[in-house]
């Protein structure tokens, strides 16, 4: 594909419409809306995210991870915390995220701080995980080079062993991270590029204004 193919690349955006005075006043009730036509639409990884994070200099990082919570409190990932991004939550613990379901053309995106997961919580959810992702939690270090597929294997082989019976604890390094929302934009596809575009920003009595962006 050619850089000029890709210029060619477009489609118009024409299934729904997004209005000030018809959404939620709480951003994260809306997000509840969306999300479950997302999942009665059936779309494919409907809680898929792009998680973004800075080091502590600001050197950005962006990955896919899937959403295993939300509440009034935030939106909660699981992760072993000695990856990349553990640790730039470490130095930095603020992010941002983003959902695309492309097939209802719609983006939501949300930034504000990050907080750890109480252990109690991780453990909790680290219970319903299979147990091969069980294992596999023990067995890998994430992000962390490794001579070829089969020591991943032979790793993950090795730790299989050393848990039988299917007791898997969680390991003291992997648990989860809630975002707690500042601002969170809702945006649907509109013809002509002219989208419409939802702001919700929380003010400082922890009340959310809404306003309309330009496309």
């Amino acid at each position: 594909m050619t850089t000029g193919d890709l210029a060619e690349l477009r489609r118009e955006y024409a299934r729904a419409t997004l209005d000030e005075s018809t959404v939620d006043p709480d951003p994260i009730r809306q997000f509840g809306r969306w999300f479950d036509e997302a999942v009665r639409a059936e779309l494919p990884e409907a809680n898929a995210m792009t998680l973004a994070t800075a080091t502590r200099s600001g050197v950005p990082s962006a990955r896919i991870v899937l959403l295993k919570g939300v509440d009034l409190r935030g939106f909660v990932f699981y992760t072993d915390r000695r990856s990349q991004k553990g640790r730039d939550l470490a130095d930095n613990p603020r992010a941002a995220l983003v959902f695309h379901w492309v097939v209802l053309e719609r983006q939501v995106r949300i930034a504000g701080a990050v907080t750890r997961v109480p252990d109690e919580e991780s453990d909790a959810y680290f219970k319903t995980r299979p147990e091969g992702s069980r294992v596999s939690a023990w067995a890998s270090h994430q992000g962390a080079p490794v001579p070829d597929r089969t020591s991943l294997d032979a790793a993950w082989e090795a730790t299989a062993k050393r848990f039988p019976g299917g007791e898997i604890p969680r390991p003291p390094y992997w648990g989860g991270y809630r975002v707690a929302p500042e601002v969170v934009e809702f945006w649907q596809g509109r013809p002509s590029r002219y989208h419409d575009r939802i702001l919700y920003r929380r003010r400082a009595d922890g009340q959310w204004s809404i306003e309309r962006l330009s496309p």
